[in-house]
């Protein structure tokens, strides 16, 4: 077995997914047939519709598949078949990323939101044996309307398998000083705060991540590895910077894998784990994400299965889905070593 098979076989849990951004080809076609218009549903229109040219095409892509799921079913869709693509590649646990401010501002009640994400949660674990939590996150380019909303959807409206609140979004010009009584309030009802920070912006937005916003993990978080002071903060107080190499690169936040900074990171002591991100919209999958850190880093199987083991260590999955996930990822490392 090649490490390419190892990895393709290890189980994992995923930390950084966004929920429409995980939405490929397949999926967006079905839900192009029910809501004929811009976004093309025959598979190699729809191929070329998603060879996007640049950051900005990517958001008009992305916001043309938002446009979408109109529907609380379309919702239960996109969530079921997400978790079905995330099975195809050993995952089985992910918390799932959502934003739902941009459904609701569609048409969809927080209420229906809901209930079509916890349906399609538990179906997902009951047929695919994945379990799945949810992040919300503020759109940041929305402003404080946005956060208050998903504030009062998290607070409000949220089920139990709620873990997180975070921030997406543009970071150029959205401070994270003006989130800071969204995420204080959100903290005191016991969620966690995994803000979006120092992917496009410098370290300074990382430093108002961990000092404004508590932050216990860190969306990409790149950025860390210009300011030594950052790191050895990051290093010392456990705060795991979620990477996702093949998205940085596709934003033009690193010009080449090559370039980047994930080795610097990880001498530094800080805690990574390895996520994709957005994978269909950037053409990658957590498989090849983690074929990219192996190269990066220069591991082995064992180092692999370390950064797996990392994953379920910063996850806020349920103490016995750590344990089980863990053992899991011991078994087929074993099985690996002894072949």
């Amino acid at each position: 077995m090649s490490l390419t098979d190892f990895i393709a076989g290890l189980p994992k849990a995923e930390l950084h997914v966004h929920h429409v951004g995980s939405a490929g080809p397949r999926i967006v076609s079905e839900l192009a047939e029910r809501h004929p218009g811009v976004v093309p549903s025959d598979p190699d229109r729809l191929r070329e519709f998603f060879a996007f040219r640049d950051f900005a095409h990517f958001i008009e892509v992305y916001l043309a598949v938002v446009d979408l799921i109109r529907t609380p079913d379309d919702v239960r869709t996109l969530t079921y078949e997400v978790a079905r693509d995330m099975t195809t590649q050993g995952l089985r646990y992910a918390e799932l990323t959502c934003t739902p401010y941009t459904s609701v501002l569609r048409g969809i009640p927080i209420e229906a939101y809901t209930e079509a994400i916890e349906d399609a949660r538990v179906a997902a674990e009951r047929d695919l044996g994945l379990v799945l939590r949810w992040i919300y996150d503020i759109p940041g380019e929305s402003g404080l309307p946005a956060a208050d909303a998903t504030l009062t959807y998290a607070l409000d409206h949220g089920p139990d398998t709620l873990v997180g609140f975070g921030l997406g979004g543009p970071e150029i010009g959205v401070p994270r000083s003006q989130f800071q009584p969204h995420f204080d309030a959100a903290r005191a009802a016991g969620l966690r705060s995994v803000p979006h920070a120092g992917e496009t912006t410098g370290p300074e937005t990382v430093w108002e991540a961990c000092r404004l916003l508590g932050a216990e993990r860190i969306g990409h978080g790149i950025s860390a590895a210009q300011d030594d002071d950052l790191l050895a903060h990051l290093a010392a107080e456990g705060i795991t910077l979620e990477v996702c190499p093949s998205s940085n690169v596709a934003t033009r936040a690193v010009e080449r894998l090559e370039d980047h900074p994930l080795a610097d990171l990880v001498a530094a002591g800080v805690p990574v784990t390895i996520s994709s991100d957005d994978p269909p919209m950037f053409g990658t999958t957590l498989v090849r994400e983690y074929e990219v850190a192996a190269d990066l880093l220069g591991l082995d199987s064992e180092g692999v299965a370390e950064l797996a083991r990392q994953a379920v260590r910063a996850s806020f999955a349920p103490e016995h889905v750590r344990a089980s996930l863990t053992a899991e990822i011991d078994a087929w490392t074993a099985a690996y070593d002894a072949r």
